[in-house]
């Protein structure tokens, strides 16, 4: 039960991303988004679960398919990477 609800919660976020691209056009939330603040958060947290699971970290919790589904859409990984 509570791995579905963390799923669900995962795929609620990264449907909110997606709309947020379509709107703005970029995936580079800012971290403090007032309009969607735990969006912000989400996108924060990404960024970390991938740092580690690069590092091949147990406590990682991201997936392949998701790092996939993220990067179909232009998720920036290192956010000083997407300012110019």
């Amino acid at each position: 039960f509570e791995w579905n609800l963390i799923v669900h919660q995962w795929d609620m976020r990264y449907e909110e991303l997606v709309t947020y691209v379509k709107e703005f056009g970029d995936a580079c939330v800012p971290a403090k988004f007032t309009k969607n603040p735990l969006l912000g958060i989400w996108v924060v947290n990404q960024r970390n679960n991938y740092r580690k699971y690069q590092k091949v970290n147990s406590s990682c919790i991201i997936t392949k398919n998701r790092i996939r589904l993220l990067n179909k859409i232009g998720f920036g990984w290192n956010p000083r990477d997407d300012q110019w």
